[in-house]
């Protein structure tokens, strides 16, 4: 049996995601997409401290060159301070609308960041899946998510995942030395049981974590989509993961109490001891 161990802090999350270990600040970062909260678990202290977003927000990366991130906002791409003062968008979904945001996010070696995003109702197939560049151009990639979650990198980069949770459906994809994507293909798919498949991170043995929303547990995949192991968690709505430390040995994981309110762990930050180690976080280039 794995032990949970649950993050102390004020509060829980109204919709808690986008887990981003940042070994420049010794700290895991993640938002709270509903409640506009950035948060940032110092490991040295296990200290969490807060900031109010001025809108809804996927998530954070971190700028290679700068001292500040890129956020995920529900109106674009935005730059923002260590400090979370001021947030800039600069640049913005080719289709922008009101009922569109930005929804969960990563970046490759080569300093590009792959996003999805998603209807706010999560009812409508308006998500799509987008790649920003260095040069900050958005290209589009793929269309037609309910909700477009994930994404993830196989270590040789060769491989990307991504995830349509509302048709319970994780996405292989081919990636091009150019950021390109081909050969879309099924990885897997989730029963009903299962719940839906939401954020995901890779090991440094090459395997899949995904969040099961509505599903209380992670589970682990080989390349090839076998399951390798599930991991239980205190709360229905997981929906994200990261590895973090100095070693990349630490399972940090995401949860939300949006329509889960009678759980009392539901929302909590949670840390796992899974006896495996994680793959390094990218900064964007740009």
């Amino acid at each position: 049996m794995i032990d949970v161990r649950v993050i102390a802090r004020s509060g829980r999350d109204i919709l808690g995601e986008g887990p981003l270990w940042s070994a420049r600040r010794d700290a895991l970062f993640w938002v709270d997409v509903k409640g506009r909260q950035i948060h940032r678990l110092t490991l040295a202290d296990n200290k969490v401290t807060s900031w109010t977003a001025p809108e809804m927000i996927g998530w954070l990366i971190e700028r290679k060159d700068e001292n500040g991130f890129v956020a995920g906002l529900q109106s674009g791409f935005a730059l923002t301070d260590p400090d979370f003062r001021d947030f800039e968008v600069f640049a913005r979904l080719p289709d922008a609308r009101p009922d569109v945001r930005l929804n969960d996010a990563k970046a490759s070696s080569d300093g590009r960041i792959y996003a999805g995003s998603m209807e706010l109702s999560g009812r409508h197939s308006l998500g799509g899946f987008f790649r920003l560049d260095p040069n900050r151009r958005v290209t589009p990639l793929d269309s037609g998510y309910g909700v477009a979650n994930g994404p993830a990198l196989s270590l040789d980069e060769q491989t990307l995942y991504h995830t349509d949770s509302v048709r319970g459906r994780i996405y292989a994809f081919t990636r091009e030395a150019d950021g390109s994507l081909r050969d879309k293909r099924l990885f897997r798919q989730f029963e009903a049981s299962d719940g839906s498949p939401d954020g995901m991170t890779i090991d440094a043995e090459d395997c899949l974590w995904v969040a099961h929303w509505d599903g209380g547990r992670l589970s682990r995949f080989d390349p090839d989509g076998k399951l390798i192991s599930a991991h239980p968690l205190p709360a229905s709505r997981i929906t994200s993961c990261a590895f973090a430390g100095a070693g990349l040995d630490r399972l940090f994981v995401t949860s939300a109490s949006e329509g889960r309110e009678d759980e009392p762990l539901a929302g909590a930050l949670f840390e796992l001891d899974v006896g495996v180690t994680g793959a390094p976080t990218h900064p964007f280039a740009g």
